[in-house]
C-alpha cells in the first residue's frame, strides 16, 4: 500500500523538512538583513487553516488526573456558501452582498469547547483541586540547528483573531527558561462576546506564574526561546464554554485606542499654567498685553 499524496501532506513533517523549512528561514533573514531594522510584517506562529493543523496542538483537562471537566478541540472551516443575486431586485442584491459579507467573516478556526466541573474524583484523594481545561501548541521537533523555537523579540505584541463567549480565558507562552514549568500569562481581552475580534496584548504586559500562582522575581520573558503558546480557562466556574480561535500572530502594529469617557468634566482649552514660571507670575487673562520685564 502506497502513501497517497494527501496522506503525506497530512503528516507531521520530518527531520530533514524541518531542516530545510529552518534554513529556509533564517538565510530569508541573513539575506533581507532583517536584524537590522524593526519588521513591519506580522509573524505567524498559529493558523487554524487546515484541518492538520489540529494534531500540532495539545488538550489538557482535569480529566487527565481523574476529573469531570471535558475539552475538544476541533477545526471548522470557514464558510463558503455562494449567494445568488437577482438582477431584478436591488434590495435583493444589498441583502445578498451583506450575506456574502457575513460568510467572508466567519474565517476557517478551531473550535475550542467543552464544560468545566469542580467535582472531585472519589478514589482519587490527592487531588485536591479540578476545574481546569486548556490547550497549547506540540513542540515543534528538533533539526539539524537543534530546538526548533520561536524568536518573536524582534516583536512588541502579540495578535489574536477570536470569538469568545465571555468567559475568563488567560493566553499562555512557555519559554525555555530555567524553570519548566513556569508560564507567561495574561488574560485573553474579549470586548465583544459572541463576535470576531482582533484582540492584542504587549509582550510586557505578561506575568510570571508557576502552577497558576505568581513567582518573584518578575523577570522578562525569553522572547528568543518561545517553546509553545496555548490559551486556558481556569477560573474554575461550573458549565460549558466555547472559545473559537483563527489565528495567533505576533506584531509591532500597536492596538487602536478607542476615545473614552474619562467621566470627569475637563474643558478641552484649559488655560491654566503648568509650568515653574506660572507658580510665579499669573497667566495673563484673554486679551490682556504680555508684560515685557527690562
Amino acid at each position: 500500500m502506497f502513501a497517497t499524496p494527501v496522506l503525506r501532506a497530512a503528516a507531521p513533517a520530518g527531520f530533514w523538512r524541518r531542516s530545510l523549512d529552518e534554513f529556509k528561514r533564517q538565510a530569508k533573514i541573513a539575506v533581507k538583513m532583517e536584524g537590522l531594522h524593526q519588521p513591519t510584517k506580522p509573524f505567524t506562529l498559529v493558523k487554524f487553516d487546515t484541518e492538520d493543523s489540529i494534531p500540532r496542538c495539545k488538550i489538557m483537562c482535569d480529566s487527565d488526573m481523574g476529573g469531570f471537566s471535558r475539552a475538544a478541540l476541533t477545526f471548522v472551516p470557514g464558510s463558503t456558501t455562494s449567494h445568488e443575486e437577482d438582477s431584478t431586485s436591488q434590495a435583493e442584491k444589498s441583502s445578498s452582498s451583506t450575506s456574502v459579507e457575513a460568510a467572508a467573516a466567519e474565517p476557517a478556526h478551531a473550535l475550542f469547547k467543552g464544560a468545566i466541573s469542580t467535582e472531585l474524583p472519589l478514589n482519587r484523594p490527592n487531588v485536591q483541586r479540578s476545574g481546569y481545561a486548556a490547550w497549547r501548541t506540540q513542540d515543534r521537533g528538533l533539526s539539524l540547528f537543534g530546538k526548533l523555537l520561536w524568536d518573536i523579540d524582534p516583536y512588541a505584541f502579540l495578535a489574536l483573531r477570536i470569538k469568545s463567549d465571555g468567559r475568563k480565558y488567560f493566553v499562555n507562552i512557555q519559554t525555555e527558561s530555567i524553570v519548566p514549568t513556569d508560564l507567561h500569562q495574561h488574560l485573553l481581552p474579549c470586548a465583544k462576546p459572541g463576535e470576531w475580534e482582533t484582540v492584542t496584548i504587549p509582550f510586557s504586559a505578561f506575568v510570571r506564574t508557576n502552577f497558576g500562582m505568581v513567582v518573584e522575581p518578575q523577570k522578562e520573558m525569553m522572547r528568543q526561546k518561545v517553546r509553545s503558546i496555548g490559551i486556558g480557562l481556569i477560573d474554575r466556574v461550573p458549565g460549558p464554554f466555547e472559545l473559537r480561535v483563527a489565528d495567533v500572530w505576533a506584531t509591532n502594529r500597536p492596538p487602536k485606542r478607542e476615545i473614552v469617557d474619562s467621566g470627569f468634566d475637563i474643558e478641552e482649552d484649559d488655560e491654566r499654567g503648568t509650568g515653574m514660571l506660572d507658580e510665579v507670575d499669573k497667566p495673563r487673562k484673554k486679551g490682556e498685553p504680555e508684560k515685557i520685564l527690562i
